[in-house]
C-alpha cells in the first residue's frame, strides 16, 4: 500500500503528457471524476494543468449505485455520467477532457455525443501514479501504433496460434480498427494513458477456433495470473465451452454465467500490445487496489483477447474479461506481426 502524498515528479509527469495532448497556457480543460475516483490522480491533473498555465474546471458526479450481481470491473464503460444532462453539456465544449472516472468513457453510451461536439478525451486509467511513472509516455509509440493500425486495416484475416494450443481465426472484414498511444491532439478522439495497443472490434460471426489461456497469462477482471491452462472453444464469436483451469477456470465459468446474458460470452475485441516500457511481471508487485491492469493490456507482444460488449457487432453486456496472453504468434493475411510473443522488427 502506498502513501498518497503528492510528489513533484508526478506533477511533472502529468504535465508532460498533457503537453503531448496539446495543452497550452490559457486553455480551459475539464477534469472529469466521480466520488470514488482515485483522488491523487484528480489532484495531480489539476496541479499539472495549473503548472502549464491552463485553466482546469472540475466536473464531479456521484458514483452510481451498484446494481449488478458481481462487481463491475475492467469494462471501459463508465456508468458515472448516467445521462446526466448538465455534466454532459459541460463536456461538449470542444476541448480536452481529462477522464479520471473509475471505468473510463471508452464504451460509455454518452461518448459519441461528446466526441461529435469536437471534444477529445484523455483517459487516465485508475492506476496508482507510480505505475504511470514507470510506464511513462513514449512519444515514439504514436508512429508505431499507427503503423500497426494501418496494417490491421488492410488485412482480411488474423490468425493467432501458440505452443499451448491456441488456434484462433478472426475475420477482419467489417471490423473497426482502433489504437492508442497515450495522448491525443485530434478533436473528436479518445485515448488511454498508458497507451500502446492496436485492436479491432470484429463484425458478427468473425471469430472461431480454440483459445488456450496458458500458465502465466492474465485475467485482468480478477487481476490474477492464470495458474492452470483454460481451454476456450469459440464458435461464431461466442465462447461455447470452457474446460479445465482449476480455480481459474471455475472463477471464469461462474463470472460469465452470473450475468445470465449470452453476450457476456461473446468476443469484444482482439489486438496486440506495443508498449516496451510496460512489463508483464509488474502485476505481481502490486496490491489489487493499486492498479487497474492497463499496463498489462499494452505490454509489447501480448495478444489481448476480450469478451463482452462490442458495439460494432451490436452486442452490449456488462460482463467483460480482458485476457492478455504471452508467447502467442499473430499473423495478418499470413504475414507475421508477433512471433512467440515478440513484435516483428517493423513494429518493435
Amino acid at each position: 500500500m502506498f502513501s498518497d502524498r503528492i510528489e513533484g515528479k508526478w506533477i511533472s509527469l502529468f504535465a508532460q503528457v498533457f503537453e503531448l495532448s496539446g495543452v497550452q497556457p490559457g486553455d480551459e480543460i475539464v477534469v472529469l471524476s466521480e466520488t470514488q475516483s482515485r483522488n491523487i490522480n484528480v489532484h495531480l491533473s489539476e496541479l499539472a494543468l495549473i503548472q502549464l498555465g491552463a485553466k482546469p474546471v472540475h466536473v464531479v458526479v456521484a458514483t452510481p449505485t451498484q446494481t449488478a450481481a458481481v462487481p463491475i470491473r475492467s469494462t471501459g464503460a463508465s456508468a458515472a455520467l448516467a445521462s446526466h444532462t448538465p455534466a454532459i453539456a459541460a463536456l461538449m465544449f470542444g476541448g480536452l477532457i481529462i477522464d479520471c472516472t473509475l471505468e473510463g468513457l471508452l464504451h460509455a453510451p454518452e461518448l459519441p455525443k461528446i466526441l461529435k461536439a469536437g471534444s477529445r478525451v484523455l483517459m487516465i486509467s485508475n492506476e496508482h501514479p507510480e505505475i504511470l511513472e514507470r510506464v511513462g509516455s513514449d512519444v515514439g509509440l504514436k508512429d508505431r501504433v499507427k503503423a500497426g493500425m494501418k496494417w490491421m486495416r488492410s488485412a482480411k484475416q488474423m490468425r493467432v496460434t501458440s505452443s499451448a494450443g491456441t488456434d484462433l481465426n478472426i475475420s477482419l472484414e467489417g471490423a473497426v480498427v482502433g489504437g492508442g498511444w497515450g495522448f491525443t491532439t485530434t478533436p473528436g478522439t479518445i485515448t488511454n494513458w498508458p497507451g500502446g495497443l492496436c485492436l479491432a472490434f470484429p463484425a458478427r460471426n468473425s471469430v472461431n477456433g480454440t483459445l488456450v489461456l496458458a500458465t502465466g497469462d492474465q485475467n485482468l477482471t480478477f487481476k490474477r495470473y492464470i495458474e492452470q491452462p483454460i481451454h476456450l472453444t469459440l464458435e461464431n464469436d461466442y465462447v461455447r465451452d470452457i474446460k479445465g483451469g482449476g480455480l481459474d477456470g471455475e472463477l471464469m465459468r461462474e463470472a460469465m454465467a452470473v450475468w445470465q446474458d449470452e453476450d457476456a460470452y461473446a468476443t469484444s475485441h482482439v489486438g496486440w500490445g506495443m508498449n516496451n516500457q510496460a512489463k508483464w511481471v509488474s502485476m505481481a508487485h502490486y496490491d489489487k487496489s493499486d492498479h487497474n491492469g492497463t499496463e498489462q493490456r499494452v505490454f509489447a507482444g501480448n495478444f489481448l483477447f476480450s469478451t463482452g460488449a462490442n458495439e460494432i457487432a451490436q452486442r452490449y453486456s456488462l460482463g467483460h474479461f480482458d485476457l492478455p496472453m504471452k508467447n502467442c504468434s499473430i499473423q495478418l493475411d499470413g504475414v507475421d506481426v508477433v512471433v512467440d510473443g515478440k513484435l516483428v522488427e517493423d513494429l518493435a
